[in-house]
């Protein structure tokens, strides 16, 4: 049996664009346990000293379920949406304690 995946993203708003990647990201998280994901965990910052706006934590039981939830196409359908409220995404791998 494989390890599950589990990641980190960081999000970073466009200036005056806050709410509207919080409204965005309402929208996409909840597509994830769809595709079996589990979001651990959601904090929500107020991006002073470019620090992020959101911090996610997710597991997924495998690549293809990741894989999955990222060409999900009502997810890809908002690309428009993201890249006008999303300044910058940084994804990364971690193991969750």
């Amino acid at each position: 049996m494989s390890e599950p995946i589990e990641l980190c993203c960081l999000l970073r708003a466009r200036p005056g664009r806050e709410a509207d990647l919080h409204a965005y990201e309402d929208r996409v998280l909840a597509l994830v346990p769809e595709h079996g994901g589990l979001l651990v965990s959601r904090a929500i910052g107020d991006g002073a000293d470019g620090q992020p706006h959101e911090v996610h934590t997710y597991r997924f039981p495998l690549q293809d379920d990741l894989d999955a939830y990222m060409a999900d196409p009502r997810r890809t359908a908002l690309t428009i949406e993201r890249d006008r409220v999303v300044e910058s995404t940084v994804l990364f791998p971690v193991r969750l304690a």
